[in-house]
């Protein structure tokens, strides 16, 4: 064998060598990512979950289309963990939560079990539910805090990330203020996921984030107002009751 021969095989031998080490770095560093977005979302390979999506309080009892787009964001999310979603009404979805991962559309108005997680889950959190219109409809009042929806100028959702325990499994909230800014929320978490993974780890948070002037911009213009985790998690004090000594 000449030398150009030998050194032509030992070039081949080298750049096959680091081909391979270069495809097992990227596919390790893939599976890492895959394993760190399946446990957030808790959601481990050929599982399932639920999209408990509400129903349309203006419409004939359909989905409303900005919410259905939000279960498009959702479902992309789930099909990348390689895992199997099942779609319910809110008002059939009676089980309980932690077994399977859930990801719940839609305001307490309209969604019966959103209502039912913001009672259990956060307690601090309270939801203007009036049906006659005035500036306070809609409202949150976080605390001691009240955020009022501008329609189609500023209005608020929860994204919320909630576990009853180390071992269950997640429940993701998108609670908004109108149909767009569940989308908006849905979004952001598919667009912010990793952050979110570094910042929280796979514990409970809730954010509030406010959808800028939809009306122009749809729900692409979106800003994180407040972690607010603390006080949606705080529960509300008992009214007070006067007790009159007796005479």
């Amino acid at each position: 064998m000449t030398d150009d021969v030998r050194n032509i095989v030992l070039g081949v031998i080298a750049a096959g060598i680091s081909a391979t080490l270069g495809w097992l770095a990227r596919t390790y560093l893939w599976r890492r990512k895959l394993r760190r977005k399946q446990a957030f979302f808790g959601l481990p390979g050929n599982s399932e979950c639920l999209l408990v999506v509400n129903r349309d309080a203006g419409g004939d009892g359909a989905v409303h289309r900005h919410d259905v787009f939000a279960l498009l964001e959702l479902s992309a999310l789930i099909k990348d963990c390689s895992a199997h979603a099942q779609i319910l009404s809110h008002d059939i979805a009676q089980q309980g939560f932690g077994e399977r991962t859930e990801f719940c559309v839609g305001g307490p108005v309209s969604n019966r079990r959103m209502a039912a997680h913001l009672h259990s889950l956060l307690p601090g959190v309270k939801v203007n539910t009036d049906a006659e219109p005035g500036p306070d409809r809609g409202a949150f009042q976080i605390g001691s805090e009240r955020y009022r929806a501008e329609k189609g100028v500023a209005e608020y959702v929860l994204l919320a990330r909630l576990t009853a325990g180390q071992e269950a499994r997640p429940v993701f909230l998108f609670c908004g203020q109108q149909a767009i800014t569940n989308q908006a929320a849905s979004r952001y978490l598919a667009r912010n996921f990793e952050r979110l993974s570094r910042k929280h780890g796979n514990n409970s948070f809730c954010l509030l984030l406010k959808v800028v002037n939809s009306q122009a911009y749809g729900p692409d213009v979106l800003e994180l107002v407040a972690d607010v985790t603390r006080a949606a998690q705080a529960p509300v004090p008992p009214p007070r009751t006067s007790h009159r000594a007796a005479g």
